[in-house]
């Protein structure tokens, strides 16, 4: 799924990281001391029971300090610093050279201290006079040879200074340059100085109390500015159980009073509210360089799997943020849960206590770029396994999620790679497994075979698992029908669910091949949402078409509830705003060279109302609005018919001066949206 962070800033917040484990570590240590010798102070000045009822209210007050240092995660977080790369450059503090005693010169002798002592005849003087001469030289000699020798080794110890100097500055200057290396590549929108970029500012905050966990996997998708992370969340112990701890004399002992479930379940919910909005308010805080539209953020524990047992990630919490409506948001006066859940439209466990988890809308695996991780272990790369023990791993799965299953004979295995047994009543039965290691998109024919094979097996349905993904006309195929299509991104998901190890590619989840992008691609800014709204309460899914003439430009050029979104980026399905019930957002100068259409339709989803048709379909009209979602104008459309399932609402049309017009539509369909993509070129026999 992912790939160790290479890059420096990556090196340098594991650095951090260590250093900061170092220092909390120092930290409790001397607090413990600091315990300690009160401790003795008390026991020598007061008598036991007061001190052990002293010892009880210090217990007391450290359980009220932590609830409340949770209580003002937010508050707290949002007063340190903003990020900036700034923070990460190094200045070349080089101390000066000290030589020591060895700048001082060898003092030579004096020759004035060497007079000749005594003598009192001329023989005795000259000779007086000759050994004090003689002492003068053997010193001076000597002398000569210590000051030879300190210039030695000065200039040794200079040389040493000098490369050990310049080793530094040099070490300083590819610091240096790596960080402008790295802001630069953020300027550009590089994916992988993005992730780094982000990664060091999650983990240089100062923000995340002692012992909070700080694991991160990221991707960058570069067309739609949008940081994808998960982040690792505190266990619900960090919330204490105990609520105060009182002195019972008379047993000589401590009693800790529980903090009542209901309190501790309500503060961890919250403590997770807050940690999310933090992140978000870390991520939109650093970014100086403007290159994030919205995040999508995940928050995961480290756990064992309530169901199997086995250590996993269980996602408590996820949020799709854009920056306009977070930054307009009053972090310092929000309920955290409430302005997640509301505000923001993102889900929080509704009992993360019982590791009740969430699904992420979207996980860096699914974005395509590489993942960056810190954190995590080795996985192997699903494309480079043998295609037994693929298969061997399929069915490990399988059995982890309960069921019995058993991989087929090579020979004469009727299409089938895995036969798998649901024990479930009522909706368990007989499955049969196809798995396909591929790197391109699995192709319709796939879809409808392993159909055949349910039929003529008698099997309760049929599970398509690939490394790739699954086009427009298979997923559309597959609708209704008791098949269910598994993709290279979502059979890593539930392999990490339950406790097994698989990656695509060598940075993560790989994209399946898509077709060549528009050499033409509009400013991120650059693009209208085309809101949807109709009256009736019928369930409809709105889609889009590029087309060239009548044709749709390929099955990835067709964005519906399993493609949300076209390779280069231009179009993609966005959440709706009211008064809107669906919406489409397009950069119409960034749709490809050879797309001159840009058609909308309506279809009756079939799962909500199976018996419906479009005569509810009244009222309906397009809002065209702008980033700031201003309103510019509304499209009226043509109302829907009894027999009905499916319409076309409209197409933008490029005109040769390269504007688009509108021009309503009207046609409409008994066959569903099946029909429909049929005929625009999509294959879905």
């Amino acid at each position: 799924m992912s790939r160790r962070s290479a890059g420096f800033v990556g090196a340098w917040a594991e650095i951090q990281r260590q250093q900061q484990r170092q220092v909390e570590a120092e930290a409790r240590r001397r607090r413990e001391e600091a315990r300690q010798a009160r401790a003795y102070q008390r026991l020598a000045t007061q008598g036991h029971r007061e001190y052990r009822q002293a010892e009880a209210r210090r217990r007391t007050e450290e359980l009220e300090a932590q609830v409340a240092a949770l209580q003002g995660l937010l508050t707290t977080g949002c007063q340190t610093p903003a990020f900036r790369a700034s923070s990460l450059m190094r200045a070349e503090d080089i101390p000066p050279f000290d030589p020591g005693q060895l700048a001082w010169p060898v003092r030579m002798p004096d020759p004035n201290q060497y007079q000749a002592q005594g003598g009192w005849t001329a023989s005795q003087r000259a000779r007086a006079q000759a050994e004090a001469r003689a002492r003068f030289e053997q010193d001076w000699h000597a002398a000569q040879v210590a000051e030879a020798q300190r210039q030695q080794q000065l200039a040794a110890l200079q040389r040493d200074y000098e490369q050990r100097t310049e080793s530094q500055r040099a070490e300083v200057r590819r610091h240096n340059a790596g960080v402008v290396e790295v802001t630069e590549g953020v300027r550009r929108g590089d994916p992988d100085s993005v992730v780094e970029y982000f990664s060091a500012a999650l983990y240089a905050s100062t923000a995340w109390p002692e012992g909070f966990p700080r694991q991160v996997a990221a991707a960058y998708d570069v067309a739609g500015r949008q940081l994808v992370l998960d982040w690792e969340l505190p266990a619900y112990d960090v919330v204490p159980e105990a609520k105060s701890v009182r002195y019972l004399s008379r047993e000589d002992q401590f009693k800790e009073a529980a903090r009542p479930v209901s309190q501790r379940r309500a503060l961890y919910r919250e403590v997770l509210g807050q940690s999310m909005l933090l992140v978000l308010h870390q991520l939109f805080t650093a970014d100086e360089y403007g290159v994030l539209d919205s995040v999508a953020l995940n928050g995961f524990v480290d756990a064992p799997d309530p169901a199997t047992g086995r250590q996993t990630q269980i996602f408590l919490a996820t949020v799709m943020a854009s920056r306009a409506a977070f930054t307009d948001l009053h972090l310092g006066q929000v309920d955290p849960v409430s302005c997640l859940t509301d505000a923001l439209r993102g889900q929080i466990s509704t009992r993360p206590d019982q590791l009740t988890s969430v699904r992420p809308s979207r996980q860096p695996q699914d974005v395509g770029s590489p993942v960056a991780a810190h954190g995590g272990d080795h996985e192997p790369n699903l494309y480079d396994m043998d295609p037994i023990a693929f298969e061997s791993l399929v069915a490990d799965l399988f059995r982890a999620m309960g069921m019995q299953a058993v991989t087929t004979q090579r020979s004469n295995d009727g299409g089938v790679d895995v036969d798998a047994m649901d024990p479930t009543p009522i909706r368990g039965g007989k499955i049969v497994v196809q798995v396909k290691r591929y790197r391109n998109t699995v192709p319709p024919t796939a879809v409808r075979d392993l159909y055949g094979t349910v039929q003529d097996t008698g099997a309760n349905k049929g599970v398509l698992v690939t490394t790739s993904g699954f086009g427009p006309g298979s997923h559309t195929f597959a609708r209704g029908k008791p098949l269910e299509l598994i993709s290279g991104s979502e059979l890593v998901d539930l392999l990490h669910r339950h406790g097994l190890r698989g990656r695509l590619g060598e940075g993560g989840a790989a994209a399946p091949a898509q077709p060549t992008r528009s050499s033409t691609v509009a400013p991120p800014d650059d693009y209208n949402v085309l809101g949807m709204t109709w009256s009736g309460n019928v369930a409809l899914d709105v889609c889009a078409l590029v087309c060239r003439g009548s044709q749709v430009l390929s099955e990835d050029h067709f964005v519906f509830f399993n493609n949300p979104q076209t390779p280069d980026g231009s179009v993609r399905a966005v959440p709706a705003a009211g008064p809107d019930k669906a919406a489409i957002r397009v950069a119409f100068d960034g749709l490809p060279d050879a797309a001159d259409r840009f058609v909308m339709v309506a279809a009756v989803d079939p799962e909500v109302n199976p018996e419906a048709d479009l005569s509810g379909f009244t009222d309906a009209c397009i809002r065209l609005l702008d980033p700031a979602m201003t309103e510019l104008g509304r499209l009226e459309v043509s109302d829907g018919r009894a027999g009905e399932t499916a319409l076309v609402l409209g197409s933008f049309r490029r005109r040769s001066s390269g504007d688009w017009d509108f021009v309503l539509g009207g046609k409409g369909y008994t066959g569903g949206l099946e029909q429909l993509v049929r005929d625009y070129g999509i294959d879905v026999e």
